[in-house]
């Protein structure tokens, strides 16, 4: 998918990725609920969404240890991600 973005952020490869796969994960989320997997559809959607936008918010942080752990929580919102996605093919 090609998505237009601010000119600030057109470059920014992390952005770009995280931004894409919230949208693969929507798209993968109204999927599992019409197989009525509501609760995976519901788990997936918060934390894969919360990756990008972790990481967008870490573009304006306060200090360097701000972006760091804005950063750090974009992380843990990805290792959740995959632990749902791991339930997903089960």
């Amino acid at each position: 998918m090609q998505f237009t973005f601010s000119e600030k952020y057109k470059d920014n490869v992390i952005l770009k990725e995280t931004f894409e796969f919230a949208v693969a994960i929507v798209l993968y989320a109204e999927k599992l609920e019409e197989k009525r997997k509501f609760v995976l559809a519901n788990q997936i959607l918060k934390s894969a969404t919360s990756i990008g936008a972790n990481a967008k918010e870490a573009q304006n942080a306060e200090s360097s240890a701000d972006f760091i752990h804005k950063m750090k929580i974009a992380l843990k919102e990805a290792d959740e991600t995959e632990y749902w996605l791991f339930v997903c093919q089960q």
